[in-house]
């Protein structure tokens, strides 16, 4: 082969390859997935040639993810909101929404079923709240913000558009009878993309199992099963698992997502904070059972 045909071999070459990641990804797509499930394949058989990188694979799985939700499906539920009453004194609902670390805040009317607006909690650092006459000078409703409905069966992609375009951060899920099922917010949304998004209130020193009433609980996934079962008076077995997340994942099959329940003995445990990698926070709601008692 002369010089001439060599030059023109290694250019046809060289122009030929794929530039970047992002090309060699392309050339890897070529066969055109006809499912969902065939693309995630590609991507997962890329990431193993190290086309991309293990952290893009989990984002791509969130984002691709993301587009099968619903709102229901990662909702904080009613029960574990944490509210303002409209006629409650700053006194009583401050030191709550301090403690709680949000910054939003549902406003729900006197008769608890209608949410009537947002308060903010920047919106009182005008108020002298230590000032011992500081709840006759604070008008609520003058303060509170328009508050957004959805329904559960909003798709959170479109969700997520829309509070970006409309520059909100909180919106209240309805059930189909216009009653409260929860409330999501943008950060819910961007952690099943990128998973949890951790902020200075995040306290990895909180109790394992925090009682909401004598029925109601939240609990850690990481929880020793022998705590909860010296908690609940349960007989659930740690030989092969030493966690309550470990022994609902076996339970389950797989890796559960947000929104999945199931039923143990008489616990109805429901995942309220999960990742591609792992369960985080649960619901535990107790069925009346007289031999179930806290501690």
């Amino acid at each position: 082969m002369n010089d001439d045909a060599e030059n023109e071999s290694s250019h046809q070459k060289t122009t030929s390859a794929p530039k970047g990641w992002l090309g060699r990804l392309s050339q890897a797509l070529l066969r055109e997935p006809q499912t969902l499930e065939e693309l995630m394949d590609m991507l997962r058989e890329a990431t193993q040639q190290g086309i991309i990188e293990n952290n893009a694979l989990q984002m791509l799985e969130g984002v691709l993810s993301v587009a099968k939700l619903q709102a229901r499906d990662i909702m904080v539920p009613r029960s574990q909101m944490v509210v303002v009453e409209a006629d409650e004194p700053l006194a009583v609902f401050l030191p709550r929404i301090t403690e709680s670390g949000h910054s939003r805040f549902p406003v729900i009317a006197e008769n608890r079923d209608e949410v009537i607006g947002l308060l903010l909690a920047k919106d009182l650092l005008s108020y002298d709240l230590h000032h011992p006459e500081a709840s006759n000078h604070l008008q609520l409703q003058s303060i509170l913000r328009k508050v957004v409905f959805i329904p559960e069966s909003k798709r959170v992609d479109v969700l997520l558009r829309e509070f970006r375009m409309q520059f909100n951060h909180m919106a209240i899920v309805i059930d189909e009878y216009g009653g409260v099922s929860g409330l999501i917010t943008i950060e819910d949304i961007l952690e099943e993309i990128v998973g949890e998004i951790e902020d200075e209130y995040d306290n990895d020193e909180e109790e394992n199992i925090l009682e909401h009433d004598e029925l109601n609980f939240t609990i850690k996934a990481l929880t020793p099963i022998a705590e909860f079962n010296d908690y609940f008076n349960a007989q659930f077995s740690d030989e092969e698992f030493d966690t309550i997340g470990g022994l609902l994942i076996a339970q389950f099959g797989h890796l559960p997502k947000r929104g999945e329940s199931i039923v143990l003995n008489d616990f109805h445990f429901k995942v309220l904070l999960a990742d591609n990698r792992r369960v985080k926070t649960l619901e535990l709601i107790l069925h009346k059972n007289e031999d179930i008692i806290g501690s």
